[in-house]
């Protein structure tokens, strides 16, 4: 098994995505055994979507290319682009394993290209390495904290891009 960080970013101006959920949701149940973590990212005000997160343990890259290229989201043109990379999640766990929320705080993805040092802080819900075959890129951290930039620091990121994201899946 491989697992994948996948992270489609929305097409500017188009709401897509909001008459295609329910099939989206139903093509995730087929597998919820294999996600690690899922969510959309959103805008600065929490608002609306710009993307959707998925991390994801598949048996082989053509299961992968199904999981990425089937998505209803995917087929209905939701996604400008799609970033795909195999993750090396250094956490060891899922998002729904993650169980030291605070309420107060928001979530984040966090994306770098530093990745020099391990990590420690009860507000990481989940991060790791991401490859391009086997050349490392960068870091991707699901994070919670008070801001962007403090989610920034989560990841002792000095060129972090940081996008508000929510847990993802059925509600």
């Amino acid at each position: 098994m491989t697992q994948y960080f996948v992270y489609g970013r929305d097409r500017a101006g188009e709401d897509v995505k909001a008459r295609l959920t329910e099939e989206h949701w139903a093509f995730m149940d087929g597998y919820a055994a294999e996600l690690i973590a899922r969510g959309p990212t959103l805008t600065p005000d929490r608002d609306g979507p710009t993307g959707s997160v998925h991390i994801v343990d598949l048996p082989s890259a053509e299961a992968m290319q199904r999981f990425v290229y089937d998505d209803p989201y995917y087929l209905g043109g939701a996604f400008a682009s799609v970033e795909v990379y195999r993750f090396e999640n250094l956490s060891g766990r899922t998002m729904w394993e993650f169980a030291a929320a605070v309420d107060s705080y928001e979530r984040f993805l966090v994306l770098t290209k530093d990745a020099a040092r391990p990590l420690s802080s009860e507000h990481l819900i989940l991060y790791g390495d991401l490859y391009d075959g086997s050349r490392h890129v960068g870091r991707a951290g699901l994070v919670e904290a008070t801001s962007a930039a403090a989610a920034a620091a989560l990841l002792e990121a000095d060129d972090a891009e940081v996008h508000p994201w929510e847990f993802g899946g059925r509600r």
